[in-house]
């Protein structure tokens, strides 16, 4: 085997609880190493665990694992865990994994999950679209969906993110989140394969009322306001935010605006710092949160990770 087999890669760094008394690792941690990576994988399909298999009605329980070792990994080893979906059977999924250092083969793995109702424990066939989600994403095909619409067509969606982000997460009071802006903003909304929302944006004119969010960053002719940014938690950091940002910015352009600003958390600065927005501003509070005003001017393309 070798790193090109895969399509999803894990990587990871060897920590010193991890190593035994023959300054290798010990070998159980290989199986956190592929279960951790295999929480990723289902990041990697913008699938938000527990919440998908609540949808699915069941949840996957591993009931065969088979490890083959060649060469030991040793403290600070920066590893590459590799997975794949080889095989879907009527209610288990078969999973290959290789870990390697240096495109080096360490071990390989084979991992048998069984699809199953959580209070009986009992097999259940695996759902087809979990089944066409696995496929699409070995095929190398696109795993979310962006849109972008009205509150009419989008609302349902951005309001289950908005509402479990910044309500039920960061505590924001409803009040607070909720105004009249929705209805004329244009908004931008990642769904999965699975039909899930996981992220979402609105774009309005700079100056229009949006009760809750500052006006601080001079209005101009040409400029646009960026907001109401949401991720499902579970997947910040797998690209679904810069999707958002990204199909904002292109309806800002199709709409004639030049620059765009927004009101972003300290915690998410540099996540806009690496797509091309930077501070305007001293720091300010907002709903009890600590925020930076960003702008970014609208000529040419962003690349850049996302949240």
């Amino acid at each position: 085997m070798k790193p090109a087999d895969f399509c999803f890669h894990h990587p990871l760094r060897v920590r010193w609880a991890e190593v035994d008394a023959q300054h290798i690792v010990f070998n159980a941690h290989y199986l956190m190493y592929f279960s951790t990576a295999m929480a990723d994988y289902w990041r990697a399909l913008a699938m938000p665990y527990a919440a998908a298999m609540q949808r699915l009605q069941g949840d996957i329980f591993l009931r065969k694992t088979t490890l083959e070792f060649n060469a030991p990994a040793r403290l600070d080893d920066r590893l590459d865990v590799a997975m794949r979906c080889d095989r879907i059977g009527s209610s288990s999924m078969t999973f290959v994994g290789a870990i390697f250092r240096d495109h080096q083969l360490l071990l390989t793995g084979e991992l048998v999950y069984v699809f199953a109702d959580p209070s009986a424990q009992t097999s259940r066939p695996v759902p087809a679209p979990l089944r066409a989600l696995i496929e699409a994403y070995e095929a190398g095909h696109a795993v979310t969906e962006v849109r972008t619409g009205d509150w009419a067509t989008l609302g349902e969606g951005a309001r289950a993110v908005r509402e479990a982000v910044f309500v039920q997460e960061q505590g924001i009071a409803r009040e607070d989140e909720w105004d009249a802006a929705d209805a004329t903003a244009t908004h931008a909304l990642v769904s999965n394969r699975l039909g899930m929302p996981v992220a979402t944006g609105r774009l309005i004119a700079q100056g229009a009322s949006e009760q809750g969010a500052s006006e601080q960053g001079a209005p101009g002719r040409g400029t646009a306001r960026m907001g109401r940014m949401a991720v499902d938690r579970s997947l910040r950091g797998s690209g679904v935010g810069q999707q958002v940002v990204q199909a904002l910015e292109q309806a800002a352009r199709a709409q004639g605006y030049t620059r765009i600003v927004l009101s972003a958390q300290r915690s998410a600065e540099g996540f806009y710092q690496r797509l091309g927005y930077v501070a305007d501003g001293a720091p300010f509070d907002e709903v009890g949160i600590a925020h930076v005003v960003m702008q970014r001017a609208l000529v040419g393309q962003q690349k850049g990770p996302a949240p």
